[in-house]
């Protein structure tokens, strides 16, 4: 287990140089022992926590780099193959890092509860257990029990630990268990179905206490919010913040990254991106602004590698950008609304939009489900990501259309009351508090979403469904949840000769009936992730039709040395997505304001940009 192999580790604690008072980021002048960097999909916390653990490790400071993301891209970033067990970086003494494996933690965890039971259990008793252990909620418990068991003192040795964390609302919902926890067990003497034993749940709950109450001293831990210089990522790390601090988390601070200075006046595109971060950095909500607050540039290359990691915590470490040839898209490319075309020959089906978070999945499926409806199509569009706001960029209606969101309270409650009324139509009043008792487990939610994202699935037999997904890691929980549902189907009904069970996952599998669109930024990260997403789709026997690479500057004119040298690093990504990865690649260009509202997303299906060939 993680927290053992720490305490096990020969590496000791040294006495470290202080890292300078004048250091670029003031985050690091006087740094806690721990730095938990959150914040919304692709403003650049891995970029940032890589940048710091880095910077302390230079310092002489010993440091674990921590991902608690189900889809990390720490081993690209650093350069080196990463596991749930430390593991020391090249080029970078004093520095580890790991990647807290989900399923390796759910092992462990099994392992613990079951090790918690009476001798005198037997094999049917531990294999009830093991099957009760067995679900997508374990699995989350699991790993956040990691990383909680990592602020409750499992990382000695070290001066410092830095945790690069999932998407916004993946990691709120993860940081709410402890209180769920605690409000479950309380009065609870017969413990949790969905996680075995009392004596394991009461384990779980003091161990959360303690790494709780570090993650909330201020004498011990940042909680550094990442944002970046755009109204929207503003407004969501504004929520973040009150969601924190309405969990006892307010020893936080704000870091805005990618601030853009243009250095050329006669450079419209250039003084374009700078009006539009000025203006969102002029409106930044007083709760951040009382803060204390870094601003980061704008790097003319991808955050690949330690040299371009140091650079980013100090600017002065970076060379100048070189000279960049003229880029401009392929000769045939095409705008989005041929992948609209493709799509609307049909008369119904799923099309669902995955992707990275930041890339923009809620603008492409608010664009594709309005230019379904505008061809005469029905539509459903909603979402599972629970930091989403479709209706917010859709900001208007139109006949056809019907827009909504998977509510993890509502649907929570929704199947809480379905339960009640059929499993517990015929008990008596005791039994009926014992079963809304259970139904109180936080592991209800994750079983009401899924069945939500299960009748909005089905829904495709008669519509279009739009559907915009979570980031990646959070996604693929929902995927394991479609697998262990279907695997438990196919057990029930093997050998029945009732009719045929059509599954969830057949659906998706079913290339006819579901359309996979990967969403993509023509940077190294956002198009290593999405590939990534593709290998595990595929071992899912699940293909994706399409890939759109959002926001391209290619073909924009501009001669801004750092956005000329960012558009060379396009010319690659574009070539390696329609070179191989992508079966159709769309491109939709960088828009000088973000399309918000039905006339700025129409306009940009018809934009001008397309893609870069067919690759099969």
């Amino acid at each position: 287990m993680l927290h053992e192999e720490l305490r096990l580790r020969l590496n000791p604690m040294h006495d470290p140089k202080p890292v300078s008072p004048s250091a670029p980021l003031s985050l690091l002048r006087d740094p806690p022992r721990f730095l938990f960097f959150t914040g919304k999909g692709g403003v650049g916390k891995t970029s940032l926590a890589c940048a710091c653990a880095l910077a302390l490790a230079d310092a002489g400071r010993r440091v674990l780099l921590v991902s608690t993301d189900p889809a990390s891209n720490l081993d690209e970033m650093l350069g080196v193959a990463l596991s749930d067990r430390p593991r020391a970086v090249p080029g970078a003494p004093g520095l580890d890092a790991l990647n807290i494996d989900p399923e390796a933690a759910a092992e462990a965890y099994r392992q613990r509860v079951i090790a918690q039971m009476p001798d005198d259990s037997s094999e049917a008793d531990r294999g009830t257990v093991r099957e009760q252990l067995s679900g997508a909620c374990t699995t989350e418990i699991a790993a956040f029990d990691e990383f909680i068991g990592l602020l409750a003192g499992d990382a000695q040795g070290y001066n410092h630990v830095v945790f690069d964390t999932a998407p916004t609302g993946h990691t709120l919902r993860l940081l709410s268990l402890p209180k769920a926890w605690t409000g479950f067990l309380e009065g609870n003497d017969r413990g949790a179905s969905c996680l075995g034993p009392h004596s394991g749940l009461k384990m779980q709950e003091q161990r959360f206490q303690a790494g709780m109450q570090a993650l909330a001293d201020g004498a011990r831990t940042a909680i550094v919010l990442v944002t970046r210089a755009d109204a929207a990522a503003l407004r969501e790390a504004a929520r973040t913040h009150d969601e924190l601090r309405a969990l006892g988390l307010a020893n936080q601070r704000l870091v805005v990254n990618a601030v853009f200075r243009a250095s050329a006046a006669d450079d419209a595109v250039a003084a374009a991106l700078q009006a539009l971060g000025d203006e969102a950095l002029a409106a930044l909500p007083d709760s951040l602004r009382r803060l204390p607050q870094d601003r980061v540039p704008l790097q003319p290359f991808d955050m690949i590698g330690l040299p371009a990691l140091r650079a980013l915590s100090d600017p002065s470490a970076a060379s100048s950008p070189a000279a960049a040839p003229p880029a401009s898209l392929p000769a045939d490319a095409q705008p989005l609304r041929v992948l609209a075309d493709e799509l609307a020959q049909q008369d119904h089906g799923l099309v669902m939009v995955m992707g990275k978070g930041g890339v923009g999945k809620t603008t492409i499926a608010a664009a594709l489900a309005l230019a379904l409806a505008a061809r005469g199509k029905t539509v459903h569009l909603s979402t599972t990501d629970p930091a989403a706001h479709l209706a917010a960029t859709l900001d208007g209606s139109v006949p056809g259309l019907q827009v909504d969101r998977i509510d993890p309270v509502a649907e929570t409650q929704r199947y809480v009351d379905k339960i009640m009324a059929s499993r517990g139509r015929d008990l008596d009043e005791a039994g009926r508090a014992l079963l809304l008792e259970d139904l109180r487990s936080p592991c209800t939610e994750e079983v009401a979403v899924f069945h939500a994202f299960s009748r909005i699935v089905g829904e495709a037999r008669s519509a279009f469904v739009v559907l915009d997904t979570a980031p990646t890691g959070h996604t693929l929980l929902l995927m394991d949840a479609t697998g262990a549902y279907h695997r438990q189907m196919k057990r029930e009904f093997e050998g029945s000769s009732a009719a045929r069970i059509v599954t969830p996952l057949m659906r998706l599998q079913d290339a006819q009936y579901t359309r996979i669109v990967l969403v993509t930024l023509p940077e190294v990260t956002p198009v290593s992730e999405a590939a990534a997403l593709q290998d595990d789709l595929r071992r899912a026997r699940i293909e994706p039709c399409a890939w759109v690479v959002n926001r391209s500057l290619a073909a924009s004119g501009t001669h801004d040395p750092v956005l000329a040298a960012r558009m060379a690093g396009e010319a690659h990504q574009l070539a390696r997505v329609a070179g191989g990865l992508a079966k159709r690649t769309y491109v939709v260009p960088w828009v000088p304001r973000p399309p918000v509202g039905v006339a700025a997303l129409s306009k940009l299906v018809d934009a001008g940009t397309v893609p870069v060939g067919a690759g099969g």
